[in-house]
């Protein structure tokens, strides 16, 4: 069975940096694209970033330039180094597995950008 945890969640002000963690089991990790999505209170849950197998990145226009999402195939971890925090980035943020027949969620962790 698939099992993806994520951590790094955490409060930050302003301006400050987060790096997230995703740590997948149960399965060969390189063989997923991967992913992260956030929801924030009240919202629909949204795509973040999606890195594929070779290492091609997306972002959604208003993380480019702050987010990084990068994968370590060794480690079976994909990350998401966020930068120049905003108080709407605030959000549980999850991690993705997509696989051919099905995808795989994480529990989520908990981002809080706040003076």
């Amino acid at each position: 069975q698939v099992q993806l945890v994520e951590s790094g969640g955490g409060l930050v002000q302003p301006g400050g940096s987060l790096r997230l963690s995703c740590v997948v089991s149960g399965s060969l990790f390189s063989i997923y694209p991967m992913g992260w999505y956030r929801q924030a209170p009240g919202k629909q849950r949204e795509y973040v970033a999606d890195i594929t197998t070779g290492g091609r990145t997306n972002y959604q226009d208003s993380v480019k330039g702050r987010f990084t999402i990068f994968r370590d195939n060794a480690k079976a971890t994909v990350y998401l180094q966020m930068n120049s925090l905003k108080p709407e980035d605030t959000a549980v943020y999850y991690c993705l597995a997509r696989g051919s027949a099905t995808d795989y969620w994480g529990q989520g962790t908990q981002v809080t950008v706040s003076s």
